[in-house]
C-alpha cells in the first residue's frame, strides 16, 4: 500500500534521502522524531524528559521539523499544551 504522502506530493527516493540527511545531522531533531514515533501525540515536555533534551533544543528541533513537514502540532492555536504526531513522510524516514 503506499503512503498517502508519497501518492499525493511524488516525493522521490533523493528527497527522502536528503529529509534522512537533514534529520542525522541533528541529534535534538533524531531524538525528538525517535522519541514521538508512531504515538498519537506527544507533548514537548515529555520529549524532553525521555530525550534528556532541554526544552529549547526540543522546541527548536519540533519548529525545524514542522517546517519540513516531518511533524505536525494538532493544535496550533493552543498557547499550552500543544501536541505533536509524526507525518507519513517522517515515517519513510
Amino acid at each position: 500500500m503506499e503512503n498517502h504522502y508519497i501518492m499525493t506530493n511524488k516525493i522521490s527516493k533523493e528527497n527522502i534521502w536528503h529529509h534522512i540527511g537533514y534529520i542525522e545531522i541533528s541529534r535534538a531533531r533524531k531524538e525528538t522524531l525517535k522519541s514521538i514515533g508512531s504515538e498519537d501525540y506527544k507533548l514537548p515536555s515529555q520529549i524532553s524528559k525521555e530525550t534528556k533534551l532541554t526544552s529549547s533544543q526540543v522546541s527548536n528541533a519540533l519548529k525545524s521539523l514542522k517546517d519540513r513537514k516531518l511533524v505536525i502540532c494538532l493544535n496550533e492555536s493552543s498557547k499550552k499544551g500543544r501536541l505533536y504526531k509524526c507525518t507519513d513522510l517522517a515515517y519513510m524516514c
